[in-house]
């Protein structure tokens, strides 16, 4: 016959003190009441293991945060699982599974996870352009969702709805990004496979558009507009220097003084900042020192060679020059990233080096074995193909329209 234990009474529990050792006070039915020498008082049921035979117990809380009654309902909750043969250990412990699957394991939270590590694989305009489109087309309708009830069906007929106001090239990123979330899940243990895999083919293919840009006959045509356009001298000043540097336009608005050696005439750009996450160096002509010079004397106190006139502890933003470009009359015809595809051209018109008009462009150029063997930056080779770039630059603008004319 088992042994008669008194029930504890709060005042009985309020006045145990410690000792020098831990004491065990017990309530009755496998309720016991802790006592560390630290004073620390927590209440724990004790039983046997339904499944092994074995004493087991589970921890409850602390007092007085959890009163003797609410303790007593929880050793009751356990002794009723006992009795029906389940383990109430592993009980709490699938519970709490299923209580992350549905609301710490949302389809946001796990977006929040893998985007932290994305982030650091692509540039942070890149980024920024990923979680806002997440937050415009995803979030607001499935956000909420635990990641284990996100289907192939539920993404589709989120999906359609941006489908249906024409933005194709938009689905298929957010198919892309969607489908790098749940491998990221199905990676991590929350999801046993990524259901999604096959939905960008429940959409039609956007048309692949070319980013627009001038042909290389209509380069004096951009100088002649750009040196009468009412617009800011540095605004200009960056449209010609991501022309002369052949930059992508965040790179050129991003630009650091710290990242200038100017005794060496070389521009490194950090790997972070690069859209393939790998430096890049680039000559600095003649023409590109005098625009150089020019921000240099605008005197702004600022670390970016094109500081933001709102805010010069920030960059101009990168779609600066695409805003100029539209107000000059280009819209349509031209976009600041076309720059690029213009110096492309031309330089391969006029019969230059494939591979030093590629490295000048940080373009990777053959299969990623070539690319380990290959190493090289043509550096010292892409001085003179930057010096020809930049004088036909002038040459173009009559000399006289360009910021960059060296006196």
């Amino acid at each position: 016959m088992a042994r008669r234990v008194a029930p504890l009474t709060d005042n009985k529990v309020k006045n145990a003190k410690p000792t020098n050792k831990e004491q065990v006070i017990s309530d009755g039915q496998g309720l016991q009441l802790r006592i560390l020498p630290n004073g620390t008082k927590s209440w724990r049921y004790v039983f046997k293991n339904p499944l092994t035979g074995k004493r087991s117990s589970i921890t409850l809380g602390t007092y007085p945060s959890l009163k003797i009654a609410n303790a007593r309902q929880q050793a009751t909750s356990h002794r009723e699982l006992v009795s029906q043969g389940i383990d109430p250990k592993a009980y709490l412990h699938e519970e709490k599974i299923k209580y992350e699957a549905q609301n710490k394991h949302t389809l946001f939270n796990v977006s929040k996870e893998w985007f932290n590590l994305k982030k650091h694989d692509v540039t942070e305009d890149y980024a920024q352009d990923i979680w806002r489109s997440l937050e415009l087309h995803v979030f607001p309708a499935i956000g909420n969702q635990s990641i284990t009830t996100i289907t192939a069906q539920l993404v589709i007929n989120t999906l359609k709805i941006v489908e249906a106001k024409g933005s194709l090239e938009t689905v298929k990123r957010l198919a892309q990004r969607l489908n790098e979330i749940m491998t990221y899940a199905a990676n991590c243990g929350l999801i046993e496979v990524n259901p999604i895999s096959g939905v960008k083919a429940a959409f039609k293919k956007p048309q692949k558009e070319h980013m627009k840009a001038l042909e290389p006959h209509e380069l004096p045509e951009l100088m002649i507009t750009l040196a009468n356009a009412s617009i800011r001298c540095s605004t200009r000043c960056l449209i010609e220097f991501q022309l002369h540097t052949m930059t992508r336009p965040n790179e050129a608005a991003g630009a650091q003084w710290s990242e200038f050696d100017l005794s060496n005439k070389i521009w490194t750009i950090p790997a972070e900042r690069m859209k393939k996450r790998k430096e890049h160096r680039i000559p600095i002509t003649s023409e590109v020192l005098e625009l150089l010079k020019l921000m240099k004397k605008m005197r702004i106190d600022s670390e970016y060679v094109f500081p933001s006139t709102k805010n010069p502890k920030k960059p101009m933003h990168s779609q600066t020059a695409n805003m100029a470009l539209k107000r000059m009359g280009f819209g349509g015809r031209l976009v600041s990233h076309g720059l690029r595809s213009i110096a492309s051209s031309t330089l391969n018109a006029e019969g230059h080096d494939y591979y030093l008009i590629e490295a000048a462009l940080a373009h990777l150029v053959g299969n990623e074995s070539h690319r380990a063997y290959n190493r090289t930056d043509y550096l010292e080779r892409r001085r003179e193909l930057m010096s020809w770039w930049s004088k036909h630059i002038v040459k173009a603008s009559q000399a006289k329209s360009s910021l960059a004319a060296v006196a």
